[in-house]
């Protein structure tokens, strides 16, 4: 993700950054790109946990004939 973002900030009366403000699309690029990192976690979390492996071919065809009874 480029970081070409360009926040404003609102401050207290001592200047102190207190919040935010994003416009709409930086703010969806935000939420996608953190939907993305969690999407990766849990890949990653699935690997490390996995058990058994199944090639994709043997279980592709397991689905198929699951779908056809």
């Amino acid at each position: 993700m480029k970081t070409t973002i360009k926040p404003r900030f609102i401050t207290d009366e001592k200047g102190r950054k207190t919040s935010i403000i994003l416009n709409i699309a930086d703010y969806q690029n935000l939420l996608d790109y953190l939907e993305d990192l969690e999407d990766a976690r849990d890949l990653l979390r699935a690997e490390r946990e996995a058990t058994e492996f199944v090639p994709y071919e043997i279980y592709r065809k397991r689905f198929l004939r699951g779908r056809s009874s």
